[in-house]
């Protein structure tokens, strides 16, 4: 059986919630990030670089979210996996191009105004990672102003990957890229994303 190794309220929640797309039975190891879980000899034997999700899966054992999601998609067949090589080219590229540009860029920004104990927030840490959010956030509103989704006629894996790595961003006033709050909404209103939001917030 498949195996999940990290907690919802990590980057894992982008793999809980795909597998949940594709209706997949998995076992899971609920551990958060830099927690104990992850630096045991058993985890650093899967993960060397301690981090989560990870996965293992008939024998193979594969970390980082993005590539965990492409590989169960294609691996099952799914129509969320782009048949095309130009739209499975650009489901590579928005996915990259997510961790590039977001990925570490809000989860800075949200620790240094909102989640991290008043104390331990700087200013400046925030205001240069929101000096490189907003840009990028111009970018993909623009990309999703000219079509509805990322790779292709459909919700695809590549919309999966860059939403669910957007998931702070539900809860941040970003009114000012309208085509970017509404593709975001729609994502996460899927059911197998309100199951993975649900077990985020519990």
């Amino acid at each position: 059986m498949l195996r999940i190794h990290g907690s919802a309220r990590s980057r894992a929640v982008r793999t809980l919630w795909m597998v949940g797309e594709l209706g997949l039975s998995y076992d899971h190891n609920d551990i958060l990030p830099r927690s104990p879980g992850t630096r045991t000899p058993e985890y650093l034997a899967l993960n060397p670089n301690a981090r989560v999700p990870t996965i293992e899966d008939d024998g193979l054992v594969l970390s980082e979210s993005m590539a965990i999601n492409m590989y169960l998609a294609k691996k099952h067949n799914s129509p969320l996996y782009p048949a095309d090589p130009a739209n499975e080219a650009l489901m590579w590229q928005w996915s990259l191009w997510e961790t590039d540009r977001l990925d570490r860029q809000i989860t800075t920004y949200a620790n240094h105004t909102t989640a991290l104990p008043e104390a331990q927030r700087d200013k400046a840490t925030a205001d240069a990672a929101w000096a490189e959010i907003e840009p990028a956030l111009t970018i993909l509103n623009a990309a999703l102003t000219a079509k509805p989704w990322l790779a292709g006629d459909a919700f695809s894996v590549a919309d999966l990957n860059v939403a669910g790595a957007l998931f702070r961003g539900l809860s941040m006033d970003w009114s000012r890229w309208p085509a970017l709050t509404a593709w975001l909404a729609l994502c996460w209103s899927r059911p197998a994303a309100q199951k993975a939001k649900a077990q985020r917030e519990a």
